[in-house]
């Protein structure tokens, strides 16, 4: 994960993150992102969560497009409010969307369109704060619409469960917005709780669903997505998003908490040495549903 970030998000980057909604949030990227000091990042996902929120109040963020940005569990997300208010640490630009213009940006993105139309947002005050959406007359029926302009991340960071070594990605779940950030994004970061051989990616191409031509490196990180869940891997941990809502209210707080469990662990291992081996095995799928097999022979 290291050497990922170092050589493929530079300050000022624009980075795709939780692209998957509240599932699969890659938290040891975000968490690198911050032990390596990046500055000036343009944060784009629609429901980021708390990674958002540590990341802002690490002075990494200096501008967020995003539909939300907060704590899923608790509502506010106290480093957004203090940069947002008070320009603590730095101040941060924010560009709203909402969850369906954010989802039809990345899809012109990966399209390779400047626009795609939409009624949605239309009165409301969308648009007259964010220039990114754009009414327009329709050049078929004269209809006025909304054109969301594409939007192309310098990176997307994708959060699987698992992937051979070339990059293509089996994932499952809930997909979100991850597959055209995938395709809209100019590089690709893949974190895969597995590594498998290339013949199981072949043996199921309709999971395939991030193709290896387009990742730049692929990162074996088990657990990267903790506390968010991963589908057939792990659960939410709840109880860590509400401690962190609370330990995250005062800005001393926050700093204590940022240097327990980013700053002061070196890599993913150490960090889930901190969570515990009892919090993680509570944590485990306890009742598998396997999906039935799928024959492509012929």
């Amino acid at each position: 994960m290291h050497d990922a970030i170092a050589a493929h998000v530079p300050n000022g980057s624009m980075v795709l993150l939780g692209a998957q909604l509240e599932p699969m949030i890659p938290f040891a990227a975000g968490h690198e992102l911050i032990r390596q000091s990046r500055r000036d990042l343009t944060l784009v996902g629609p429901i980021s969560d708390i990674l958002f929120d540590q990341m802002i109040g690490a002075g990494c963020v200096a501008r967020t497009m995003a539909a939300w940005v907060g704590n899923v569990s608790a509502g506010v997300g106290y480093c957004f409010r203090r940069a947002v208010e008070k320009n603590i640490p730095r101040p941060l630009a924010t560009v709203d969307y909402s969850n369906l213009t954010l989802a039809l940006g990345l899809h012109a993105g990966a399209m390779g369109v400047p626009f795609m139309p939409t009624y949605s947002t239309m009165g409301s005050d969308l648009p007259i704060k964010n220039g990114n959406l754009r009414e327009f007359n329709s050049p078929v029926n004269e209809e006025k619409l909304i054109a969301v302009r594409a939007l192309r991340p310098d990176v997307a960071i994708i959060h699987v469960q698992r992937a051979d070594q070339f990059g293509n990605a089996h994932l499952w779940g809930s997909l979100g917005v991850a597959v055209d950030g995938a395709r809209a994004a100019r590089k690709v970061i893949v974190v895969a709780e597995e590594i498998v051989a290339p013949e199981v990616i072949a043996s199921d191409p309709n999971r395939t669903l991030i193709p290896g031509f387009l990742v730049a490196v692929v990162v074996h990180e088990p657990w990267g997505a903790h506390p968010s869940p991963v589908q057939g891997y792990y659960n939410r941990d709840h109880a860590f998003f509400s401690q962190y809502h609370e330990q995250s209210r005062e800005l001393k707080d926050f700093e204590q908490w940022l240097q327990r469990w980013v700053l002061g662990v070196k890599d993913r291992k150490e960090y889930m040495d901190l969570l515990g081996a009892c919090r993680v095995e509570s944590l485990g799928v306890k009742q598998h549903a396997l999906s039935a097999a799928a024959d492509f022979g012929y």
